[in-house]
C-alpha cells in the first residue's frame, strides 16, 4: 500500500516537475539547450568546414554569450526549422534561437524576447540577366509571363514575395537557401529573395558564385528569440543580457565578424518587437481559414500520386519482362537498376535529378515533373519486384500450353500471363500506391509544396497546430481510403468472386 502510495503520487507531481519554471531549470541543470537547423546554413548555424563536429555561427556566438550572462553553458540541439516550436512546447528545448522572424502567429503561439537583429531582404538574379533591375520589376512580368524565385519556405521572404506581388511571380518554396540559388544559377529560376544576413554570406562563396545583387534591400523585420508562452522569468533573463550586450558592444563586435553589422542595426538598443499576437483562428474559425489552403495542397499530393504511381508500375512491370524474358546481359543491368534505386533513399534520388542534372546537362526540370520523375523512378524498381512475385507465381506450364498452341511469346504474355500476374499483385500494388500519396511529402525538398510541407508551414505559424493537424490527417484518408475500397473490388472481381466488398 505505500508503494502504491508513493506510485500515485509520483505520478500526480509529475505535471509539475515537467511544466517547471524554464530558468529555474537551466540554472538547476547548468546549461541553455536553443534549438536551430544547420540546414538553414551561415551565417547563422553551420557545421565547421575544419571539424563538421562542432558547429560555427553568429548564432552559435549569440547563444554562448547569453548562456554565459544566465551562468551556465549552451547546448545546441538540431531539429528541422519548421519544427522548432513542436520542440519548444514539448520541453526539449528552452529556447528557440535561428533567424526566427517576429510575426503574428508566432507571437500568438509563443513568448517573443527584444529583437538581437534587424533584417532587410536582398533579391538575387544570374550576373548576365539584365530585365530584373530592381525588386519592383518582379511584380511587373513581360505580358503573358511571370517571373520564377525562389524562396526558403515559412520565411518572411516567403511571405513579402506573396503579399508585394501576388500571382505576378511564380514563387518556389525550399528548404534550403542554397537550393534556392543554386536554381537560380542553373536556369530553373529567375530570382531568389534572401534574407540580407544570408545574400551577404553566401555572396562571395561558392553558393553565391554567379549572382548579384539587384537593386536595394526590401522589407524591415525583426529576428527574435521564442520561449514557451507563460516563461516571462527566462524571456526577461535573455533580454537583460541583450541589452547588456548591446550597450557595451559585444553584440556589433560578433555581428562584424560576420560582416553583419549595417545603419539599420543602430537602431537595435530601442527595437520593440510585439509580443502580442494577433487574433487566432480556432475551432471552426481555423477550419474556414486554413482548410481551402489545406484541400488546396491535397490536390498536388493527388496529382503527384496519380502522375506518378501508373508510370512506376508500367517501368516497373517493363523491368521485371526485360529481366525474365529479354537477353541475360539486359537483365543483369536491369537487377543492378532495381538494386541501387532501392538501395538508395528517394530524397538523394529527388537531389539527384533535381539539382545535379542540371549541371551535367545544363537544362533544368519544372520542380513538379522532376517531383513526378522521382517519384516514379523509385517505385518503378519496388513495383518491378512485386510484378516479379506475381509472374513467379504463374506455372511454367501455362506459357509451354500457349507456346504449343502456336502463340507467340508476346501473344501469350499479354493474353495468358500478366493478366494472371496482375491479379495475384493487387494487394501489394495497392500497397505501394497508398504509400505514394504519403511520400510525396518528401518531395517538399524540391520546392513542391504538397499536403505535409502546408502542414508544416501552417504549424509553424499559427497556433490552431490541433486543428490544422487534424484537417491534415483526414485529407489523407480521405485519399487513401477509397483507393483501398476500389482495391479490394477489383480483386474480388478479377478472382471471380461476387463484387460485394463491405467498405
Amino acid at each position: 500500500m505505500p508503494a502504491a502510495l508513493a506510485v500515485a503520487a509520483m505520478f500526480s507531481i509529475m505535471p509539475a516537475l515537467i511544466r517547471a519554471d524554464a530558468l529555474d531549470d537551466v540554472r538547476r541543470r547548468g546549461v541553455l539547450v536553443w534549438g536551430a537547423d544547420q540546414e538553414g546554413g551561415g551565417p547563422f548555424v553551420y557545421p565547421d568546414p575544419a571539424d563538421p563536429d562542432r558547429v560555427i555561427g553568429f548564432e552559435v556566438e549569440l547563444a554562448e554569450l547569453l548562456a554565459q550572462a544566465l551562468g551556465v553553458h549552451a547546448r545546441f540541439f538540431q531539429a528541422d526549422w519548421t519544427t522548432l516550436p513542436e520542440f519548444l512546447e514539448n520541453d526539449t528545448i528552452h529556447v528557440v534561437l535561428n533567424g526566427y522572424e517576429s510575426t503574428p502567429g508566432r507571437n500568438a503561439r509563443m513568448l517573443s524576447t527584444r529583437p538581437y537583429y534587424i533584417y532587410q531582404l536582398q533579391l538575387l538574379a544570374r550576373e548576365d540577366d539584365q530585365r530584373i533591375e530592381r525588386f519592383e520589376d518582379l511584380c511587373n512580368p513581360p505580358r503573358g509571363g511571370r517571373y520564377s524565385v525562389g524562396v526558403l519556405g515559412g520565411s518572411a521572404a516567403a511571405t513579402f514575395l506573396g503579399d508585394s506581388c501576388g500571382s505576378a511571380v511564380a514563387a518556389y518554396e525550399y528548404d534550403g537557401n542554397t537550393n534556392a540559388m543554386a536554381q537560380v544559377r542553373s536556369g530553373v529560376h529567375d530570382a531568389t529573395l534572401q534574407d540580407l544576413p544570408i545574400a551577404v554570406f553566401y555572396h562571395r562563396k561558392p553558393q553565391g558564385r554567379g549572382l548579384k545583387f539587384v537593386g536595394p534591400p526590401v522589407g524591415r523585420g525583426y529576428y527574435v528569440m521564442y520561449v514557451r508562452k507563460g516563461e516571462t522569468r527566462l524571456a526577461e533573463a535573455i533580454n537583460a543580457a541583450l541589452r547588456s550586450a548591446i550597450s557595451d558592444g559585444r553584440l556589433r563586435a560578433i555581428y562584424e565578424r560576420y560582416e553583419l553589422w549595417n545603419n539599420a542595426q543602430e537602431a537595435l538598443a530601442s527595437a520593440s518587437a510585439e509580443s502580442a499576437g494577433a487574433q487566432e483562428a480556432t475551432g471552426l474559425a481555423a477550419v474556414r481559414r486554413y482548410g481551402p489552403v489545406l484541400v488546396r495542397s491535397a490536390g498536388m499530393t493527388v496529382l503527384l500520386s496519380l502522375a506518378s504511381m501508373p508510370l512506376a508500375m508500367a517501368i516497373g512491370l517493363a523491368v521485371e519482362l526485360a529481366r525474365r524474358y529479354g537477353p541475360k546481359i539486359l537483365g543483369r543491368m536491369l537487377t543492378l537498376y532495381v538494386e541501387v534505386i532501392r538501395g538508395t533513399p528517394v530524397m538523394l534520388q529527388l537531389y539527384v535529378i533535381y539539382f545535379l542534372m542540371p549541371k551535367v546537362v545544363g537544362v533544368g526540370l519544372n520542380p513538379i515533373i522532376a517531383a513526378i520523375a522521382g517519384l516514379a523512378i523509385n517505385y518503378s524498381a519496388y513495383e518491378a519486384e512485386v510484378y516479379r512475385a506475381g509472374l513467379s507465381a504463374i506455372p511454367t506450364g501455362q506459357m509451354e500450353a500457349a507456346l504449343a498452341l502456336g502463340m507467340s511469346k508476346a501473344i501469350a504474355l499479354r493474353r495468358i500471363i500478366i493478366p494472371q500476374a496482375v491479379r495475384l499483385v493487387i494487394p501489394p500494388v495497392t500497397n505501394d500506391f497508398i504509400s505514394v500519396f504519403k511520400d510525396t511529402s518528401i518531395c517538399s525538398v524540391i520546392a513542391v509544396v504538397e499536403l505535409t510541407k502546408q502542414y508544416n508551414m501552417l504549424a509553424n505559424n499559427t497556433s490552431a497546430v490541433l486543428e490544422v493537424a487534424a484537417m491534415t490527417g483526414l485529407l489523407y484518408l480521405a485519399m487513401s481510403y477509397p483507393l483501398s475500397v476500389v482495391a479490394r473490388r477489383a480483386e474480388a472481381r478479377l478472382a471471380g468472386l461476387p463484387s460485394r466488398v463491405t467498405a
